[in-house]
């Protein structure tokens, strides 16, 4: 029987400590990460990442009142954006 090395995991999460003492957190799965000043932070930040990731989160109404309020971005600013390439979660 073959024992599982580091190398073949693929769940779980690992840990990076960055030079300027943050730390990342890696979804194994899916190979997203974030970090964080902690490793609770960096956590904190993946799980939002992965729900989005699976569709989760809510909904925006208006997405030119989110840009404003919540981005201080002038949605009109982004004329030359193509929205083909924002992430599923905000086309």
């Amino acid at each position: 029987m073959a024992s599982a090395t580091r190398d073949d995991r693929n769940e779980g999460v690992e840990f990076y400590y960055e030079s300027d003492g943050t730390v990342t957190a890696k979804d194994l799965e899916t190979g997203l990460a974030r970090g964080g000043d902690t490793r609770a932070e960096a956590l904190a930040q993946l799980a939002e990442v992965l729900e989005l990731h699976e569709d989760g989160g809510e909904s925006i109404d208006d997405p030119d009142e989110f840009l404003r309020e919540e981005l201080d971005i002038e949605p009109d600013d982004l004329e030359d954006v193509h929205h083909e390439d924002y992430p599923d979660f905000m086309r």
